[in-house]
């Protein structure tokens, strides 16, 4: 289920001390570091000429270690720095360098590979306008640019940019990715990325989202085993009858719509009730809030139900306070604006900070959708999504990826696993749909999308 770790600045940097305080040295670090970058630019780029811009810090001394490295694979490599080493550690790499250091400045030459080895993890300001102003011109000019751990630029925990940021081909980075690579708009920046392995202990709680692992059928069950999804109609029958459909097609043995008038245009396999009660013994997972407006009444039907629930659309937005959720078994799925509406201002620009000081106040599971989606738990865990097709920014995705979840809930995954699980499978199911998808095309990828999960 989880992907790769995640490590905030702070995190990355207590990690690297750790290690150190086990005996290895920052020299030895950096050595894996900077090796392991020029191993990943030759398998990516070849022996293309290269100019390795290496500022001042140990994301310079990675850069002097990774052009020592493709020197001594035949690799014609130049070396254009801002100012002299300042730790001990880089000084070090740069004393192994036995090639010239040209000063980055409007001579410098650009080469058909450009290695970015400025500024890496915990950069708080831009770079000096004159240092922008050459690092730009010498990435437009080259044909392949790699940045070496984050793009110079981009904040580490937020993704924020503190000024222009070139588009990178591949970031490679080190021990553990960092936020900035899943979070907007820094990872569209990054390219692809890669994660080198240079011997930190990475544990974390905050992780890629990776494929997940689903419940296997059971050959003794039935229907109502596999999961029971209750899905709450409200005024636009349009919404909930996507989330429905792709409840049905995520596993879930049976799917039903309380509605008080029949919908049409909807699989036949979904059961419709001409009434609003939720009365069953089996304790459904309830899903409320697709195409619901404003409706307090079933929002307070919803929250009485026994089992598990999932909160979408104008449920979220007419919830009023995150109190009420305490206890309740609930995921919320918002978007921006409704996030904004029940949880107020953020406290900061950190998405990942923001969803887990909601799920935290809600006592819920928080998917907080968008470009860069991130789920987060109560217990402290994050999940952020890998990137994802933007041809997802339609209407009815959302309420697709609410079934989706609320059909993995139903089936006794955990809320945060089933949450994780279905925002990964919204991802693969848009790939396979493809750039000229709607919402219908997206829930009829489902099956394709849970085959991957089997494979």
């Amino acid at each position: 289920m989880t992907g790769r770790p995640i490590l905030s600045a702070e995190a990355t940097r207590a990690a690297e001390q750790a290690a150190i305080d086990g005996g290895t040295s920052v020299e030895q670090l950096m050595e894996r570091a900077g090796e392991a970058l020029a191993e990943a630019v030759h398998r990516f780029a070849g022996p293309m000429p290269t100019l390795v811009l290496c500022g001042p810090g140990n994301n310079g001394g990675d850069g002097y270690v990774a052009a020592r490295h493709l020197a001594g694979r035949g690799v014609a490599v130049r070396i254009a720095g801002i100012g002299e080493p300042r730790s001990d550690s880089a000084r070090w790499a740069r004393s192994q360098w036995k090639g010239d250091v040209e000063a980055l400045s409007e001579s410098t030459v650009s080469a058909p590979l450009v290695i970015d080895a400025l500024f890496g993890t915990g950069l708080k300001r831009g770079l000096e306008d004159s240092v922008a102003a050459q690092f730009t011109r010498l990435c437009e000019q080259a044909i392949v640019k790699v940045a070496c751990d984050l793009p110079s630029g981009v904040e580490t925990d937020t993704g924020v940019r503190l000024g222009p940021v070139p588009v990178f081909d591949m970031t490679v980075t080190f021990g553990a990715l960092k936020p900035a690579h899943r979070l907007v708009p820094a990872m569209f920046k990054c390219g692809r990325v890669v994660l080198a392995d240079i011997g930190i202990d990475a544990q974390s709680r905050w992780h890629e989202i990776g494929r997940p692992e689903l419940p296997p059928i059971d050959s003794m069950g039935f229907k109502y085993t596999r999961g029971m999804v209750f899905a709450l109609a409200g005024h636009m029958p349009g919404a909930i009858s996507l989330a429905a459909s792709a409840a049905l097609r995520c596993g879930a043995g049976y799917v039903r719509i309380n509605t008080p008038k029949t919908l049409g245009g909807i699989p036949l396999a979904i059961v419709q009730f001409n009434e609003t009660g939720i009365h069953d013994y089996r304790d459904p997972c309830v899903l409320v809030g697709p195409g619901l407006a404003y409706d307090p009444e079933m929002i307070a039907l919803a929250l009485s139900a026994p089992g598990p629930k999932v909160f979408d659309a104008d449920a979220i937005s007419h919830l009023e306070d995150p109190m009420r959720l305490h206890g309740r078994d609930a995921i919320l799925t918002p978007h921006g604006g409704e996030f904004l509406r029940l949880f107020g201002e953020p406290e900061s620009n950190d998405k990942a900070e923001q969803a887990l000081r909601a799920a935290r106040r809600s006592d819920a599971v928080i998917v907080f959708k968008g470009p860069a989606t991130v789920v987060a738990s109560p217990d402290g865990r994050v999940g952020f999504a890998p990137p994802a097709p933007a041809w997802l920014a339609t209407a009815g995705t959302g309420d697709v990826l609410s079934g989706m979840v609320a059909a993995l809930r139903s089936q006794r995954m955990p809320a945060f696993e089933a949450a994780c699980a279905a925002v990964w499978l919204h991802g693969r199911a848009a790939q396979i749909a493809g750039p000229q998808m709607i919402a219908d095309d997206l829930v009829n990828a489902i099956p394709d999308a849970l085959r991957l999960c089997t494979s």
